[in-house]
């Protein structure tokens, strides 16, 4: 009987949460494309003007984490939203500033990379914005040094077995 209480509870607790974070996300997703609306009837939209837009960590050993935090000006006529950010590989975890961004003011977005891969490593982060294209990307870029003994890149088939 405890053992079913404790599970119903548990499912329970997890459709909760679940529920909450895609209301987090629906939220955002309305945010951004009320923005994109009123954008359209005035005329005038955001910039999303980067520092820089590619960030090379150079020669890094496979498996170290690596971060770098990209600094953004709103040269735009209207408060930037920002609904969501997502790197083109797993390996890649962007966070972003999630208040509007107003005109002349400046943002952040913080790249996690957690080193995978080997050899050359360019990743984009696709930014999904109220700007005039909707969309605006950076890049980060390393060479991952394989480990000692690991095989290396040009052996590995599509499975990730080695072949000779």
């Amino acid at each position: 009987m405890k053992k079913s209480i404790f599970i119903a509870t548990l499912a329970v607790a997890l459709v909760f949460t679940s529920c909450k974070e895609n209301a987090a996300e629906k939220v955002n997703e309305e945010n951004a494309q009320a923005a994109t609306e009123a954008n359209a009837e005035t005329g005038k939209y955001p910039v999303m003007t980067f520092e820089e837009s590619e960030y090379d960590f150079g020669t890094i050993d496979q498996g170290t984490a690596m971060e770098h935090l990209f600094v953004f000006t709103n040269t735009g006529d209207a408060p930037l939203v920002i609904s969501d950010a997502k790197g083109s590989c797993g390996c890649t975890v962007p966070t972003f500033t999630k208040e509007p961004v107003a005109p002349g003011a400046k943002g952040e977005m913080l790249v996690k990379f957690n080193g995978s891969g080997q050899n050359q490593r360019t990743i984009s982060v696709t930014v999904t914005t109220n700007t005039k294209a909707g969309t605006e990307k950076v890049n980060i870029k390393a060479f991952v040094t394989p480990k000692e003994g690991a095989p290396a890149a040009s052996n590995l088939s599509a499975t990730g077995k080695t072949t000779k």
